[in-house]
């Protein structure tokens, strides 16, 4: 009897883990979805619908939309449809499946497109350390490290904009409530600038967000002078 105690013990906390990793690969495609996802429902001229969720991204960079490609597929278990524009350096991976479009709607919060106005952080995924899982995946789709320069002295910057949208706050929050030192820049038409700058706030995010896009990390370690691991 005990050593039965102890084995359904360990599947137990094994399911669990399961549970959490499948829950932080979702937070993260929820924010790759909020920063180059598009999900529509479309009219044909045969009076039929077309179901869709995309993301598109740089087809140059092969390592993530592999990564993107892998992800999708894990967590709508189909194989995603993947088209390449040569001409735009661009590539769109896509879901035409109706369960699947109404999957990303109704279970996992998602929304219609456009966002503009209207992308929001599921509830669910706003609070505590599962969103910074969708910080990690807006900022490797809609963010970037720049370099600025301080009186000669090169320090690396991390930038995301965000388009009018209660997403916005939702993301400000977030970075307080970890403790994320950022800037707030107003631009035109309601968008904001999120800029994280210096080596210190680098690592900072890179700790506790971290990135799954390798030329990010890449840029990182140039900075840090180590290693950075996805």
């Amino acid at each position: 009897m005990f050593l039965i105690g102890i084995i359904q013990k360990i599947n137990k906390d094994w399911k669990t883990f399961n549970n959490m990793i499948k829950e932080e690969r979702i937070a993260e495609f929820i924010g790759i979805m909020l920063g180059d996802g598009h999900i529509g429902i479309y009219d044909t001229k045969q009076n039929k619908k077309i179901y869709q969720l995309k993301v598109s991204l740089d087809s140059r960079n092969v390592d993530y939309t592999n990564y993107v490609r892998g992800l999708m597929k894990e967590i709508f278990e189909l194989e995603p449809k993947v088209f390449y524009k040569k001409k735009e350096n661009a590539v769109d991976i896509k879901i035409y499946k109706k369960e699947k479009v109404f999957y990303a709607i109704d279970k996992l919060g998602l929304k219609l497109s456009p966002k503009m106005n209207t992308a929001e952080i599921p509830d669910k995924y706003s609070k505590g350390k599962i969103a910074l899982y969708v910080l990690r995946g807006l900022f490797d789709t809609d963010g970037s490290i720049t370099v600025f320069n301080n009186n000669g002295k090169l320090y690396p910057r991390i930038e995301i904009r965000i388009s009018p949208s209660p997403m916005q706050n939702q993301f400000i929050d977030i970075l307080k409530e970890h403790k994320i030192n950022h800037k707030i820049q107003r631009l035109d038409g309601g968008k904001i600038k999120i800029r994280i700058n210096g080596v210190k706030e680098l690592s900072n995010w890179l700790e506790k967000v971290g990135s799954s896009n390798e030329q990010y990390l890449q840029k990182a370690e140039k900075f840090l002078k180590r290693k950075v691991y996805k």
